[in-house]
């Protein structure tokens, strides 16, 4: 696939899912500011990796995106949610995100946890009521889901975050922590995705999109860890900021930049092999190599 095609396959599954998103939400004057807090950060930008993976892997296996599409939106609440949690005071204090304010400089820390968890809530909603799809597969869609949110999930990873300020991690540790609080969603994405094409939880098809997963949410955060210390990817094999990068727990900590970068292709290619074989993969093989070269 040319770049342009994927820029235009990209951009439209960011519109699908954004126009899908505004379904969501009604107006309602007495709550009126907290349906502007949400929608402050859901409408926010970004690259949509989560909602273009759960429609591209419902595609990959002969699903409608229709189905997907209410997964996406899910998908895509939950990791909003985790934004505006993760700027507040009490976790990163962020004051900016995407050259934007963070949620909570312009509605205040109350609004903004009460945002994240109404966020949090209308996702499993929107997964649970799919229409698209027979109940037992929004079901098994909203379980997955929620196992891969939760304390043994994002929730799980971020904890295991903030305790890391606290002491250096193994390589080992800091594998599951990224796992569970970047990879998790992305595991679900996949998931969700093919689960919306009927693909069985026990089949090979199914084996294959976690293997894929896992790959590349690991490669994902290794090179998100990249471009936040080094600055860029043209920076890697220099020693711009690796004194700092090295006192926090992050692949720094463990590898150069070369060899991290090294890595980040190693995984790439090996999430590339679990869905190569399958008939109308082109895409979804242009994104992860996207993915992997993103320079932000």
């Amino acid at each position: 696939m040319t770049e342009e095609a994927l820029e235009l396959l990209l951009h439209r599954d960011a519109t699908l899912t954004e126009a899908r998103l505004k379904d969501y939400y009604e107006e309602d004057e007495d709550i009126k500011v907290l349906l502007d807090s949400e929608r402050y950060s859901l409408f926010a930008g970004g690259k949509r990796v989560r909602p273009v993976l759960a429609l591209e892997f419902c595609k990959l296996f002969g699903g409608r995106e229709e189905a997907a599409l209410p997964f996406a939106c899910g998908l895509e609440m939950i990791h909003t949610a985790s934004l505006i949690h993760d700027d507040l005071p009490c976790m990163d204090n962020d004051d900016l995100r995407r050259g934007k304010p963070t949620n909570h400089k312009v509605f205040g820390e109350t609004m903004a946890l009460l945002a994240g968890d109404s966020l949090l809530i209308g996702a499993f909603e929107a997964v649970a009521s799919n229409p698209e799809v027979t109940p037992e597969i929004a079901a098994r869609a909203a379980a997955y889901l929620a196992s891969c949110t939760g304390r043994y999930g994002m929730v799980g990873g971020q904890v295991m975050d903030l305790q890391g300020e606290h002491r250096k991690l193994t390589l080992d540790e800091l594998l599951k922590l990224h796992s569970m609080k970047t990879g998790a969603l992305i595991n679900a994405s996949c998931v969700l995705g093919a689960l919306a094409a009927g693909v069985s939880p026990d089949s090979k098809a199914m084996q294959d999109t976690v293997t894929y997963a896992e790959k590349i949410g690991l490669a994902f955060q290794i090179l998100d860890d990249l471009l936040d210390k080094i600055g860029n990817v043209e920076e890697l094999g220099k020693n711009v900021g690796m004194d700092e990068a090295r006192e926090k727990n992050t692949f720094l900590s463990f590898f150069s930049p070369d060899e991290a970068k090294e890595y980040i292709d190693r995984l790439t290619e090996e999430a590339l092999v679990a869905i190569r074989p399958y008939p109308g993969s082109d895409a979804l093989c242009s994104f992860t190599l996207w993915l992997s070269k993103r320079t932000k």
